[in-house]
């Protein structure tokens, strides 16, 4: 009546309200299907390199990258904005400039998926089909997971750095910060770039002790885990940084709630027979990293794993259930560091593998796990964390990684931004070229081996 066409919604609010069975949702009018060789959910870091990767290798392929977002970001920046090395400005681009050439921008964003049918459903009730589907969205930060966070955030002294919006507020702070108690915390793993919860830390130390004024500031570092960094070869040339600082290590401690008027914090705190209590903790400064998790369409959609996150095969990157199916990135269930340099690694594996399943083929291109963590211990020098399955390193250079190098804070500052936005982002795969399978695989039949042209006559 208001001239407003629903009929695409009707089977989400059929099963929203729950007034009617199932079998009438499911029969319900349809909007037209859009077909693509690829669909790509998301426009972050995975999705604009594995789109650009694919399209290097076949120009032709339809692809259409899924992305309500207007802006890109380079979230690695966001802790030396933090640290008043980088402007935030530097950090952001238009989506626009960012979605590869070639592929054609769906501006939406997605609801839920049709596997079966071989389909994405979109927010306003429309399908999308494809041959194979990439879905790397990233992950949610759950700012509500804590007490009491989103109210402060921003002011009272309470700020991230996983937040384009709070990154300046951060050096605003390190900067006003004079005496009294700087707390720095690490939720529960898994996280993005679970190194930059203890960067914020040290790059802030760093400046506090060059301007005359740590050993007037109390800062402790509290987090959920058990281990300061989870690799353990990287741990002893941290923990000189942290006796350097003279920071309290807390572990086993979660936040769970935070008072910003009142400048307090408490965290569950559990003990070596694991029994749980709480405590609370005044503050002048308090650097927080919310728990993260996936998007709520992945965690209620078929394609998810038991803990909400995209089921992947480790090597592959293939779903185990749909074997047209890949994903990469944050979101993706293999356990390896969520960074922005696995992504680096992981789009040529799934570009490759994706290509052969459409041609009939199994995947032969195999990750190894491999992520890398800048550990930026002061300012200019870096302990250049790079490791794969297992902790297994993987040094991209033959100098020892454990060893702070001011080679390596250049490589962060002045070529990682131009590698990301020039280099990944258009398919340039610099040292990043997948381990493959001696032999291709015996043909696996997917439903993405379907012949697309028969589709299309349909």
């Amino acid at each position: 009546d208001a001239g407003y066409d629903l009929s695409g919604l009707l089977p989400r609010l059929q099963q929203r309200w729950q007034q009617a069975p199932q079998a009438a949702a499911d029969t319900a009018p349809l909007a037209p299907t859009q077909r693509y060789d690829v669909l790509v959910v998301g426009g972050g870091a995975a999705g604009c390199a594995v789109t650009a990767s694919l399209l290097r290798r076949n120009p032709q392929l339809r692809i259409a990258l899924i992305e309500p977002r207007e802006q890109h970001y380079y979230q690695p920046g966001w802790t030396l904005v933090g640290a008043g090395v980088f402007d935030r400005a530097q950090t952001e681009r238009p989506m626009a400039r960012c979605i590869p050439h070639g592929a054609q921008w769906l501006h939406a964003a997605v609801a839920g998926f049709e596997p079966e049918q071989q389909r994405v459903v979109l927010e306003d009730g429309n399908r999308v089909g494809y041959r194979a589907l990439i879905v790397c969205p990233g992950l949610t930060l759950d700012w509500d997971g804590i007490d009491g966070l989103r109210q402060t955030l921003g002011k009272h002294g309470v700020t991230s750095n996983y937040q384009f919006e709070l990154a300046p507020y951060t050096w605003q702070l390190v900067q006003n910060l004079r005496r009294g108690r700087a707390l720095f915390t690490q939720p529960p793993m898994p996280i993005k770039c679970a190194g930059a919860p203890q960067k914020a830390m040290y790059l802030s130390c760093d400046w506090w002790q060059k301007q005359g004024v740590l050993k007037d500031i109390e800062v402790e570092f509290c987090s959920a885990g058990g281990v300061l960094f989870g690799v353990a070869d990287f741990v002893p040339p941290l923990m000189q940084y942290v006796e350097r600082y003279g920071a309290r290590l807390n572990f086993n401690h979660t936040l769970t709630a935070v008072d910003g008027p009142g400048h307090k914090a408490w965290f569950r705190q559990v003990d070596a027979e694991g029994k749980a209590s709480v405590v609370e903790k005044d503050f002048d400064f308090l650097h927080v990293v919310p728990p993260q998790r996936a998007p709520e369409f992945i965690r209620q959609s078929p394609l998810a794993n038991a803990d909400g996150w995209l089921e992947a095969d480790h090597e592959t990157l293939r779903h185990p259930r749909f074997g047209n199916i890949f994903s990469l990135g944050d979101v993706c269930a293999a356990p390896n560091a969520k960074t922005a340099a696995a992504v680096r690694k992981q789009a040529p594996v799934v570009a490759e593998n994706v290509l052969a399943v459409l041609a009939g083929r199994g995947p032969r291109a195999l990750y190894d796990g491999y992520g890398s963590c800048p550990l930026t211990v002061e300012r200019g020098k870096v302990v250049l964390a790079e490791f794969g399955y297992g902790g297994k390193l993987l040094p991209t250079f033959p100098l020892d990684p454990t060893v702070p190098r001011r080679l390596a804070w250049e490589l962060k500052v002045k070529l990682m931004p131009r590698i990301y936005f020039d280099l990944m982002l258009r398919g340039h795969e610099w040292l990043a070229a997948p381990k493959r399978l001696p032999h291709d695989p015996v043909p696996v039949d997917a439903p993405a081996a379907c012949n697309f042209e028969q589709e299309k006559g349909k």
